[in-house]
């Protein structure tokens, strides 16, 4: 990376701009959730096309985000967060004036792509910017946007919909980032140095089409199988997906073999670290996402809350995770980082069994105020877990190698957040064939399979704190 100079100076309208480009991203992640049933109404979307229109959007992100990491290292940072925000504009007003479920599906997959050139840029910028206090605050700050997006969004969604400004309805949940990107698009230029990596690396364009095609065999089978009652062509591409794996191992080992820059290095993959990272990425960010969407669905088509009382009965669970985002450093200091990732399984697991008692109870009001206990203690979960997940799976991992290292765990973070709402999202409807309005029932199970798997996630991370600690034991024995 570039080292910081004058030229290279990142003020504080600078670090608002690419905070701005940040939440872009960050919100398109849960604003759409909140217009789920009235995109279903008026464009006729079944259950299974809302997972996609859902679930393409972190799924592009992910395949693209390496690339558009290197791109910016080799094109200027600035020159790609900057095409990133065109394109998510661009891909804003297609989806505003989307007329079909299809051509919104092809109008959510170029967001993600405008995403994933957007994001990279922002921590590389402040990284190579900003020294000492600016830098510590600059990443809080950062990290804290995560909750904050995470408000914006379901707040900011559900009061869109419900004024409905100019008949404008659900598409102005995509409308609304226009004026966003034109404002990031005419002060980036004045504000945001431009700055780029020392050498120029190579993008991984084989990984990066295997890695797509790999995602795409396991995403469309699991969303459109169980609709169509599994017909031949789904199963096909469902099998596929592991020779393809296959041939991705193969392609990334040759890639590595030739000193290039795999989109995911085999040599990482062999960190016990690195491959728990990788654990709590599958597990917990598609349990998140999955949760958003059938939350959000059931509240709306289930329990009929507007999309804005929808949008409330999430601010609290957004609330208390920036609030514990703020906190969990002070945690891990004093616990360490994969104790930290055991409170936060338990006290999220706490607040599953708390939401599916208080739906038993409650349904079918479920409302901001009800919901609020234990919502409270999945945001405060969730955090924890979101904290330590960077710091385990980047703490063996050398220093020339974080580069690689962070954009890997990021892409399989965003493959699992986009393949969540399929998974969860499938059992919800399955539930719901099974017992046609049933929507508490369907929940529920929904719900509990969340709790599993965040049970397996704690029982696996138990297994490697009793590793992590066999492994000091040996090192300490060696030393002495």
């Amino acid at each position: 990376m570039s080292a910081p100079s004058t030229a290279a100076r990142l003020g504080r309208a600078g670090l608002i701009i690419l905070l701005a480009g940040q939440l872009l991203p960050m919100i398109d992640f849960s604003i759409v959730n909140v217009g789920l049933d009235a995109i279903a109404q008026s464009l006729g979307a079944s259950p299974a096309q809302l997972e996609l229109i859902v679930a393409v959007y972190g799924v592009a992100f992910a395949v693209c985000l390496a690339m558009g990491g290197r791109l910016g290292d080799n094109l200027g940072r600035r020159n790609l967060f900057l095409w990133g925000v065109r394109i998510f504009a661009v891909a804003s007003l297609m989806c505003g004036l989307a007329n079909s479920v299809w051509l919104l599906l092809v109008a959510r997959v170029l967001q993600g792509v405008g995403a994933a050139f957007i994001v990279p840029q922002i921590l590389a910028t402040i990284h190579v910017c900003l020294r000492g206090r600016e830098h510590t605050k600059a990443l809080g700050m950062y990290g804290a946007i995560g909750g904050l997006a995470f408000i914006v969004g379901q707040v900011l969604g559900g009061l869109l919909i419900t004024l409905d400004i100019a008949g404008s309805g659900w598409r102005s949940v995509f409308l609304i980032n226009i004026p966003v990107c034109l404002l990031v698009l005419a002060c980036a230029h004045r504000w945001v140095p431009n700055t780029r990596g020392e050498k120029r690396v190579t993008v991984d364009l084989p990984g990066t089409l295997l890695l797509g095609l790999t995602i795409a065999c396991l995403l469309f089978p699991l969303a459109l199988g169980p609709v169509w009652h599994w017909p031949w062509p789904c199963l096909v591409l469902l099998a596929a997906s592991m020779p393809l794996l296959w041939l991705l191992w193969r392609v990334e080992r040759r890639q590595e073999q030739r000193r290039n820059f795999p989109l995911l290095p085999p040599a990482l993959l062999r960190l016990a670290s690195v491959r728990f990272g990788l654990v709590i990425a599958i597990l917990f960010f598609s349990c998140w996402s999955g949760f958003m969407f059938v939350m959000a669905l059931t509240l709306q088509s289930g329990a009929g809350l507007s999309s804005f009382q929808s949008g409330n009965a999430f601010i609290a669970l957004g609330a208390a995770y920036f609030i514990s985002s703020l906190l969990s450093s002070t945690v891990v200091e004093h616990f360490g980082k994969v104790r930290t990732l055991m409170f936060g399984c338990l006290i999220q697991m706490v607040g599953l069994l708390a939401l599916m008692l208080t739906l038993k109870l409650v349904w079918p009001h479920p409302g901001v105020w009800n919901l609020i206990p234990a919502t409270v203690l999945i945001g405060f979960g969730q955090a924890f877990i979101v904290s330590s997940f960077f710091r385990i799976g980047l703490s063996d991992v050398p220093t020339e190698h974080a580069g690689s290292g962070s954009a890997m765990l990021a892409t399989v973070q965003q493959t699992a957040l986009g393949l969540g709402p399929i998974l969860l999202g499938t059992l919800l409807v399955q539930m719901l064939h099974l017992a046609p309005g049933n929507y508490l029932n369907a929940v529920l199970v929904a719900v509990a399979a969340e709790f599993c798997l965040m049970l397996v996630l704690l029982s696996r991370t138990l297994l490697f704190l009793r590793a992590d600690r066999r492994r000091q034991t040996r090192d300490a024995a060696r030393q002495a």
